[in-house]
């Protein structure tokens, strides 16, 4: 495709018909106060665009910052947030300027002065609406009383298999800008941002920072770095930049006049609106403000885009919550300094925005439901927010979710991340780094693994001294679905040690399963923050699922004795589920509490006075637990078959909407948090059709998203699609726009890990499976096309009278077999698909 690019403006200025980005939802003015999309690569922090065109949430610093404005203080009374203006001069007519951005949103009450919205007061656009196919994010700008309309985007690239180029410091923000007239206008693009290093929010303070205008390689901007009073081994310590490609008029401030009154942002003001161009300003005011302008003329009907690229490089960060040791920030090993980071990557964004372009098309345009693009495409952002970060040592970790300024949930928590089916389907070198940190450094020698992940790794990582049966059995399976998607024999030899010892641990005296007969019954520890005493669904199918992967992976090492032990384990515990769980309707937990303390192993119960004899507290009894079916959800993305009896599997399901769904809140007793109420529809965690536990698990009223992902997913697979799609659909309502942020699925704390669970709804509509040990490839017969990710390699595949036709974007994808479920397995010669070539099998 041809289009003419041009350096003009504050960055790369393009056509915009032949630059559009890719749009899978659009919200309109009345739905957008609550959005805030991270713009910010894998590991590094972010910066939120708002629904109404401003930068909030200043997550740069190793830290949440929900809510975050760095200030400007020079201003008394009145303190300045980051801002970007346009100045426009038509002829004859006298200049004006206003912030780039809609509307100030209704969810700012009045303050003590007034409006608590950042930069009230100043001018801006009368309408907007918010479009979106993330990581790519636009607000609309318009004005029936101005002669130019403005959109607003934001990204950071996004490319499934290079996690390198998915992980950079930077936001770019691209401001398109219309002249609606007949009459050329000119106009000038400023960005305006306090240098607040030292505070991140929640702690430090700035201290006489420097700001420092500079050009490299055809790069200029404001550099922006500490002064000397801010510690170095702060945790607010590093280095931001706003800069430009441009080669035209480009001026700048290092610093605003110091003023009382408002008078600082009214000298700025005059000085913008007088000819567009900004006069340097020399002071010592601390958290100053830098400034970037660039002036261009627009022709009649022409349109430009204008660009500003924002780095920053803060190499420091806290183990968890202690603030004494230092695991770093691997991105920031990479560059010197946040200048470092433009110059090195700027020129390269327009390579980079077209491979996020390819993937974001090629994934919209697929042939799955739009809710179920939806749910997974706008989930990955948390990947993207301070919910995951890598250490300078080069591990990943996680956090369960993030509060407003510091985590929550420390040490990767296994239970919570097993949910998530995101990132080994898009990057699957950061997958199997992840279980070489759980199994590398959080299973001890007797194979117990510590369900969450103490920091320093060079320290013991097992110190938390508490496994949880069910995210030790899904660590097992996510060990084999690593495997699988990238066929590496040397990554299942390096842990496998440790990934036998893991399932060994369930038969150790006292255990989950003592006396090995494939049913769990000891005190599990789980997702819900308690022990279930006795056999239970949800953590007997994490233990049958957790048995198959490794029979299957001791028989491809030749360990056929223990393959066969594993089997046998199965065989029994899969009967006995059937046989003794299901009730008819769904499965059941049987409460087989425990004698005394004595007879649980250690490292397996992790608040004792709970344990009641004869009564414990916190079971679940015979209640419908809405994610029970969740090891087989696994087993089906494993393509491992059923654990259990399929059509208990589909009754279960029935029964979950039977007895969970509420088509409304508004009467629902919920003794917990509230993630959705009122008039809402949810599916809740549990019901109790039958007896219930005068104290069942304590989250047993509420609704989470992740375990309704969860359910909807398990419907998909039996095929029970309506009710699938009514269950995602309900989800996204409630993230609409105006009542929470569509980027934000939360859980405890934002961004929480489990809603990630949400890609599956591809994998489950697709029937996608790739082996890399066996070279074969699966998807539905259902015509179709449907986009496709082994994390490593994707593209489309395209299904239609049984003919299969699979074109691969990036990578390389090696085949040996291809099968259409329902139709025929196909045997291919061996051979590798590199990018832009495609296969077709006829079946």
């Amino acid at each position: 495709m041809f289009f003419t690019l041009f350096l003009l403006g504050v960055g790369v200025i393009i056509a915009q018909e032949k630059n559009a980005w890719p749009v899978l939802k659009t919200y309109n003015q009345n739905h957008s106060d609550r959005i805030a999309m991270p713009v910010g690569g894998i590991g590094t922090g972010t910066i939120s665009l708002t629904g109404r065109g401003a930068l909030e949430d200043w997550e740069v610093m190793s830290r949440p910052a929900k809510g975050f404005n760095p200030l400007y203080t020079g201003v008394e009374v009145i303190n300045r947030a980051p801002f970007f203006s346009i100045y426009l001069k038509e002829e004859n007519k006298e200049a004006q300027a206003l912030l780039l951005e809609g509307p100030i949103p209704v969810k700012y009450d009045e303050g003590f002065y007034g409006s608590k919205a950042p930069n009230h007061g100043l001018p801006r656009f009368s309408e907007s609406k918010f479009q979106t196919a993330y990581p790519f994010g636009e607000v609309l700008l318009s004005d029936e009383n101005l002669p130019i309309e403005v959109t607003v985007g934001a990204f950071n690239p996004l490319i499934p298999g290079n996690t390198e180029d998915s992980s950079l410091p930077i936001a770019i923000l691209s401001y398109k800008v219309k002249n609606r007239s007949s009459k050329p206008i000119t106009i000038s693009l400023a960005g305006n941002i306090p240098n607040f290093i030292g505070y991140d929010g929640k702690e430090g303070k700035p201290y006489q920072n420097i700001n420092t205008y500079k050009e490299e390689n055809g790069i200029k901007g404001i550099h922006f770095t500490a002064g000397e009073a801010v510690d170095k081994e702060s945790y607010q310590y590093g280095t931001f930049s706003l800069t430009t490609a441009n080669k035209g008029d480009v001026s700048y401030r290092t610093a605003w006049q110091v003023g009382d009154w408002g008078n600082s942002t009214l000298e700025f003001w005059d000085d913008y609106t007088d000819d567009g161009n900004l006069e340097e300003r020399s002071s010592q005011q601390k958290n100053n403000m830098g400034s970037l302008a660039v002036k261009t003329t627009l022709a009649p009907n022409e349109e430009k885009d204008i660009r500003f690229f924002i780095t920053w490089h803060f190499p420091n960060r806290p183990a968890w919550s202690n603030q004494k040791a230092n695991v770093g920030n691997f991105y920031a090993t990479k560059y010197i300094d946040s200048w470092e980071v433009a110059v090195k990557n700027v020129h390269r964004i327009p390579n980079l925005e077209k491979q996020t372009k390819t993937f974001v098309q090629a994934f919209i345009g697929s042939d799955f439901p739009e809710i179920v693009k939806e749910a997974a495409l706008f989930n990955l952002a948390h990947f993207r927010t301070q919910l995951a970060f890598k250490t300078k040592s080069g591990y990943y970790l996680g956090w369960e979710g993030i509060k407003d300024n510091e985590g929550s949930g420390t040490g990767t928590c296994t239970h919570v991340w097993n949910y998530e089916q995101t990132i080994p389907f898009l990057f699957g070198d950061i997958a199997k780094n992840m279980r070489d940190v759980e199994f590398g450094f959080a299973t001890d020698e007797n194979g117990m693994m510590s369900y969450r992940i103490h920091l320093p790794l060079k320290e013991k990582a097992t110190s938390f001294g508490l496994a949880a049966a069910d995210g030790q059995m899904g660590s097992i399976m996510k060990y084999y679905r690593e495997w699988q998607l990238s066929g590496d024999d040397n990554f299942l030899k390096k842990n496998w040690v440790n990934v036998k010892k893991a399932m060994e641990f369930c038969w150790i005296p006292k255990g989950w399963d003592p006396n090995k007969d494939g049913v769990m019954e000891g005190s599990q520890h789980n997702t819900m923050d308690v022990e279930y005493f006795g056999p239970n669904p949800q953590m007997g199918l994490w233990y049958l699922g957790a048995l198959r992967v490794t029979e299957e992976m001791a028989n491809y090492l030749g360990d056929k004795k223990f393959a066969k032990t594993c089997r046998s384990l199965y065989e029994n515990g899969s009967k006995w589920m059937d046989e003794n769980l299901f009730n008819g309707e769904y499965y059941i937990q049987k409460i087989v509490p425990p004698k005394h303390l004595d007879s649980i192993a250690k490292g397996l119960i992790r608040v004792k006075r709970r344990l009641v004899p004869n009564d414990p507290q916190y079971q679940l009894g015979e209640g419908v637990l809405v994610d029970q079916l969740v090891g087989q959800v696994m087993a089906h993305i494993l393509d491992l078959g059923y654990l259990v009896n399929k059509e208990n599997i589909k009754k279960t399901n029935e029964s979950i909407i039977k007895y969970n769904y509420r088509e409304n809140l508004m009467k629902h007793p919920n003794f917990m948090r509230s993630y959705a109420y009122g008039n809402e529809s949810a599916l809740l965690m549990a019901d109790y059709p039958k007896a219930r536990p005068k104290q069942p698990f304590p989250y047993f009223t509420e609704v989470m998203t992740g375990f309704e992902h969860t359910a909807a997913v398990a419907m998909m697979y039996e095929g029970q699609t309506e009710t699938a799609l009514k269950t995602i659909q309900d989800i996204r309502n409630r993230y609409d726009g105006k009542k929470r942020n569509p980027f934000n699925e939360a859980e405890y704390g934002h961004h929480y890990a489990r809603s990630m669970m949400a890609w599956a709804g591809v994998l489950a509509t697709s029937g996608f499976h790739y082996s890399g040990v066996q070279k074969s490839i699966t998807f539905t017969s259902k015509p179709g096309t449907y986009f496709w990710s082994n994390g490593y390699s994707w593209g489309t595949c395209e299904v239609k009278n049984e003919l299969a036709k699979i074109n691969v974007l990036h990578g390389a994808l090696e085949l040996k077999s291809f099968t259409l479920q329902g139709v025929a397995k196909k045997k291919l010669k061996q051979q590798t698909i590199s990018k832009g070539e495609n296969l077709t099998v006829k079946f």
